[in-house]
């Protein structure tokens, strides 16, 4: 479980394709801390720690995960938004994540503010997954509150620490970002089709 309050940003060192697997190797100010075994979120992608050595640690994401979120679109050099999984006796500064990505979604505008900045995600609603105005979502793994919440579509206004200490600042049009819909609405939204 995570909370969608971003640690810190880990840079992609390599990525090397294994069959349909994909092992992916960061740097980061976290990866001393890490031990091989441990859950950490890469863009809301929960995935596990493989190996730790000289700065850097790897995960492997499968042909699954590939397919379901963005991390195939990765490449070296990119900065990758990180969570390790929260401690029960912490706060939960954000909502409630479970690093299971739901979806992608293409950001379709992108607006500065002086200040703050507005981006609006577009995503296949067929899918069953809804958003709430006011309610949470998770982008690339950043808990955020959904605005301007749309059948297809919502926007999320960004705050300069969020925009800051996030990828959310490479972000622009056209940009594929990680979904996972807020838990509670997920299940209630499933009872309401039976």
């Amino acid at each position: 479980m995570f909370t969608g309050i971003i640690e810190t940003l880990g840079r992609i060192v390599t990525l090397e394709k294994e069959h349909s697997n994909l092992h992916i190797t960061v740097e980061s100010a976290i990866t001393h801390e890490l031990k091989i075994d441990q859950s950490v979120a890469h863009n809301g992608v929960c995935l596990t720690v493989v190996a730790v050595a000289d700065g850097l640690h790897t995960v492997t994401a499968i042909d699954e995960t590939l397919s379901k979120t963005s991390l195939g679109h990765l490449k070296t050099g990119d900065l990758v938004n990180l969570e390790r999984c929260m401690q029960m006796n912490a706060r939960l500064d954000g909502h409630i994540v479970q690093g299971h990505v739901d979806q992608t979604a293409i950001c379709t505008a992108f607006t500065e503010h002086g200040g703050s900045w507005d981006y609006t995600f577009e995503y296949d609603a067929t899918t069953g997954n809804v958003t709430v105005e006011k309610g949470s979502i998770c982008v690339n793994g950043i808990s955020l509150t959904v605005v301007n919440s749309k059948a297809n579509s919502f926007s999320v206004a960004i705050i300069p620490y969020t925009y800051e200490h996030t990828n959310l600042q490479h972000v622009r049009v056209g940009s594929v970002v990680n979904l996972e819909f807020d838990i509670i609405g997920k299940y209630v939204a499933r009872l309401m089709q039976r």
